[in-house]
């Protein structure tokens, strides 16, 4: 094998993406199903669940199949991995990817049930998942991988977001651990940690945090850009390729690491 053969997963590798549905996630599992991969996801929309097999039905690809749940709940994991059971027979690959923003405001004025459901679907949904994937990724052909979306934030502080950082830091040692534990059994485990990233949820985050400082939104998205090094946004794409790179025969021997696509955020 070459070494740039060695930048490509091998086909028909079976990937859960949690999440997967729009967003970064979905960018994600498109990018496995180029790459050859069997994909299933699972989202909390049913609107975002309905475009993806709309869109899916229309391509005549049928590539990804999907599951409604809410990340949060252990029951709707359960449904999820039956879904996993009947469409893929097994799993080479989960990208633990599903997360809110979570709220925006001083620790003093915030919500504690804001707090707990940024806990829930951040933090505790990535639990749930592993110790559901681990089984399977142990029988993995040339070994299981676990992908999980830390952030930026997970590796710097980030004032009026406390809730959204915390799990991302948390997210973190959860990958680190897991590593460790998971190495004997050849299931590589990491993080990939996105910037700022291009969409509609960077917008909707500038616009909250603008509204807190007093900002319009234009001087608050200058403000956010002044901080990454590269002065842009990271793509989807971005950060769907290094996903991807995670789990070819090139990244066989990258584990436990926190990996940063996010041109180099400075500060938050």
């Amino acid at each position: 094998m070459t070494v740039l053969q060695m930048l490509k997963p091998h086909a028909g590798l079976r990937v859960l993406v949690t999440g997967g549905a729009s967003g970064i996630g979905l960018v994600i599992a498109r990018a496995f199903v180029d790459a050859g991969s069997r994909v299933h996801v699972c989202d909390s929309s049913q609107q975002a669940i309905d475009a993806l097999n709309e869109a899916e039905q229309s391509a005549e690809m049928n590539a990804i199949t999907t599951t409604l749940a809410d990340v949060s709940e252990r029951a709707a994991v359960d449904r999820v991995f039956d879904g996993v059971d009947a469409q893929l027979g097994g799993l080479d690959v989960l990208i633990n990817n599903a997360g809110i923003a979570g709220p925006t405001g001083g620790i003093d004025e915030m919500n504690t049930d804001d707090w707990e459901q940024t806990i829930d679907v951040n933090l505790n949904a990535q639990f749930y998942f592993a110790r559901r994937a681990v089984p399977l990724l142990r029988q993995a052909r040339d070994g299981g991988s676990i992908i999980a979306l830390s952030s930026v934030a997970g590796r710097l502080g980030y004032a009026y977001r406390t809730p959204y950082s915390a799990t991302k830091w948390a997210v973190v040692g959860l990958i680190k651990s897991l590593a460790i534990e998971l190495g004997p059994d050849n299931i590589r485990v990491n993080a990939i940690q996105p910037g700022i990233v291009k969409g509609p949820r960077i917008e909707r985050v500038i616009a909250a945090r603008a509204q807190q400082l007093g900002l319009s939104y234009e001087q608050m998205e200058k403000e956010y850009l002044a901080k990454i090094s590269l002065r842009r946004m990271t793509t989807p794409e971005e950060v769907a390729a290094t996903a991807l790179f995670l789990c070819s025969p090139g990244g066989s021997g990258i584990s436990g690491q926190a990996i940063s696509v996010c041109g180099n955020v400075e500060v938050l």
